[in-house]
């Protein structure tokens, strides 16, 4: 077996020219390759097409290419976790492209497989799918995704062994599997390089046939940014959060494969014990879930996909974001439950962007959305300026058309009973007149509809 080359970090990066299109792994800084990204900010290397989920962390990996400037344009899903990178999108000092998070994950796998593209509902009938091709597939909207080639990957593993052969640690899979074998040149940076032999072929993520070069870099708590530590992430926690929460956990049943959103949904978790039997999802590569650990970060456990620290249950399981995404679009996931910021009449969702805001923050809520067998949403009724969340018709920028099954509020509880929204209770402490008031959409109450069906 061919053993790959060793390489310091300024060597490996010296294989990176102007204009490249480099591939990052990581979610969040949790299995970034930070090390080589720290190494290409001490060149003079520009111009560069920077793809991955998101651009680090203000002065960290891939944010410190953007104070340098050495990033041209930004293909991603998720920028806002980084205030430096929304400030350059919006000065026009990078480029953006906004890719969902599976679309992303699946179109980088797609050109690993020398597969030219591929059809998917996530993003049908939003402003991401306006100039792609779409198609319509028994009866559901489909848009195109080109494949993503990059001419460079930088990919982070915990152990390599002399051979390029990789294992990740837990949710560093994420986008690294992909990466490494969608671009032309593949460079890792490992936690350690052991000798041919030493990594079980069982337990071998990326076979070694993808990588050209290794690097061995050691990470630290700095390195990891706002996942070193569990106390980075405070929840915001009120009683009436709670009361939505604890009210989207009773349609929870024992078996169900769930997945949370960031906000409200995230409360669900602390009210979720082992006899309810629940199998929690996070979509940067784990299923079962547990709660957060009383102390601890990245370098101790997994982290969720709100770079949350997490615990991982007997009978957990890792994978990647494209395997993660194809449970999401395959059916494999029950209930996704996310915040919101209009519904309306028809089911339709928006919950990711506002006008005059550049659209920089998608994430995976349209993968989830379109393809979770029960979509929850938790939201407060109307917004801080009163303005009303539940709509005849969405005004902000769609998630996903007809998806939402459920309502959760601070004041009621709505689903969509026969195509009709559909009052089904009242949370504590509301009334009847508070709803109507606050709600513009046209919906009927529970009782109504029973005694229309009844007098048929």
């Amino acid at each position: 077996m061919n053993k790959k080359p060793q390489l310091s970090l300024e060597t490996a990066v010296s294989h990176i020219k102007n204009g490249d299109t480099i591939f990052v792994g990581g979610f969040g800084m949790t299995g970034n390759p930070v090390h080589l990204l720290h190494a290409l900010a001490e060149t003079d290397i520009c111009d560069l097409i920077y793809v991955a989920n998101n651009v680090g962390e203000p002065g960290l990996g891939g944010g410190r290419l953007l104070r340098n400037g050495q990033i041209k344009k930004a293909i991603g899903s998720f920028f806002t976790s980084n205030k430096e990178a929304v400030a350059a999108a919006q000065s026009g000092t990078i480029e953006v492209e906004l890719i969902p998070q599976g679309s992303l994950a699946e179109a980088m796998r797609a050109a690993g497989a020398g597969i030219g593209g591929f059809y998917t509902p996530t993003s049908a009938g939003t402003v991401l799918a306006e100039g792609k091709e779409t198609k319509d597939i028994n009866g559901v909207q489909n848009v195109f995704q080109p494949a993503l080639h990059g001419d460079v990957a930088l990919v982070r593993a915990w152990r390599a062994d002399e051979a390029g052969n990789l294992v990740y640690r837990m949710t560093e899979q994420n986008f690294n599997k992909a990466m490494a074998t969608a671009a032309n040149l593949v460079i890792v940076e490992a936690e350690e390089i052991v000798p041919l032999g030493a990594l079980d072929p069982n337990e071998i993520h990326t076979p070694g046939c993808y990588v050209d070069f290794l690097v061995q870099a050691h990470t630290t708590l700095d390195d990891l940014g706002s996942s070193a530590s569990i106390s980075g992430g405070a929840k915001k926690v009120s009683e009436t959060r709670m009361n939505m929460a604890r009210r989207a956990l009773q349609e929870l049943q024992p078996g169900d494969v769930v997945n949370l959103g960031v906000g409200i949904p995230t409360l669900v978790a602390d009210l979720i014990t082992p006899e309810h039997g629940i199998i929690m999802h996070t979509e940067n590569g784990m299923l079962g879930v547990g709660p957060a650990p009383e102390a601890g970060g990245a370098l101790d456990y997994p982290v969720n996909a709100g770079k949350i620290p997490v615990t991982a249950l007997p009978g957990s399981s890792y994978f990647d974001s494209a395997d993660s995404f194809a449970m999401i679009r395959g059916g494999h996931v029950d209930v996704a439950i996310m915040g919101g910021l209009q519904v309306d009449e028809a089911g339709n969702l928006a919950n990711w962007a506002v006008p005059g805001k550049p659209l920089l923050g998608v994430g995976g809520a349209m993968d989830l959305a379109s393809g979770a067998k029960k979509l929850i949403i938790t939201m407060t009724h109307a917004s801080r300026d009163g303005a009303a969340k539940i709509v005849p018709e969405c005004t902000l920028p769609l998630t996903a058309l007809g998806a939402v099954d459920m309502i959760i509020t601070d004041l009621a509880v709505f689903g969509f009973e026969d195509g009709k929204l559909t009052l089904l209770e009242l949370m504590p402490g509301a009334t009847l007149e508070e709803v109507e008031a606050k709600t513009t959409a046209v919906f009927v109450e529970a009782n109504e509809r029973s005694q229309t069906q009844s007098r048929q």
